[in-house]
């Protein structure tokens, strides 16, 4: 299996998103990665739909949009309106999460659901009926840069184990570079998530083949 990487566009120029987006779906992107936090479930404010939207058409690739906000369920609409294709939520967000996985099925949107570094994966265990990506955060959410957390490779491990056969991607998102993508593929993780590790450099491409251990 060849290991999908999901640029977050958090570490790209905001001056020039849209040349970044397109940059990236050129290098080799399997994922447009967009990291949506409010100042309120995450200590941080980026972006809403409108910048969503403005983004869509410059690039066919799937938007993955990673929703940090509190409460989600009102703002669901909106998001996929504005072209993503994985809406996903935060197991912690809110008291409903079958209900909010529903609201995005509904919609006709991919599903997925963020488990926090504190949060175990028995968080999801009665909803993986309703899921099509779970995406383990191996930072605390809210900031860009942050170093992994090791101990989040049980848990990518143990969801690995969880979801068997069924047609779910694993993910994770945090702390992502080289040495620590090949631990999470090891631990069963399918798609990584990389800001620093892709923008960080001028070669994008080359950024890319180095997570996906130089294949």
């Amino acid at each position: 299996m060849t290991v999908k990487i999901a640029p977050s566009i958090l570490s790209a120029d905001f001056a020039r998103l849209g040349e970044e987006v397109r940059a990236v779906d050129a290098a080799g992107a399997d994922y447009i990665h967009v990291d949506v936090m409010d100042g309120h479930f995450v200590p941080n404010i980026t972006i809403g739909p409108a910048v969503v939207k403005a983004l869509r058409p410059h690039s066919r690739k799937i938007f993955d949009v990673h929703l940090m906000i509190e409460p989600v369920d009102p703002y669901i609409p909106a998001f996929a309106e504005a072209g993503s294709d994985i809406i996903t939520v935060h197991a912690e967000a809110g008291p409903h999460l079958d209900r909010s996985l529903q609201l995005v099925k509904g919609l006709g949107k991919r599903a997925g659901v963020s488990l926090n570094p504190s949060t175990p994966p028995e968080a999801i265990a009665y909803v993986l009926d309703k899921v099509d990506l779970v995406l383990v955060m191996t930072v605390n959410p809210g900031f860009g840069g942050q170093s992994f957390l090791r101990g989040q490779l049980a848990k990518i491990a143990a969801l690995k184990r969880m979801i068997g056969a069924r047609p779910i991607e694993l993910e994770v998102d945090g702390g992502i570079t080289p040495a620590t993508a090949a631990e999470c593929v090891a631990a069963g993780a399918g798609v990584l998530v990389a800001g620093t590790a892709v923008f960080g450099s001028p070669d994008y491409a080359d950024n890319m083949k180095a997570l996906r251990g130089g294949k």
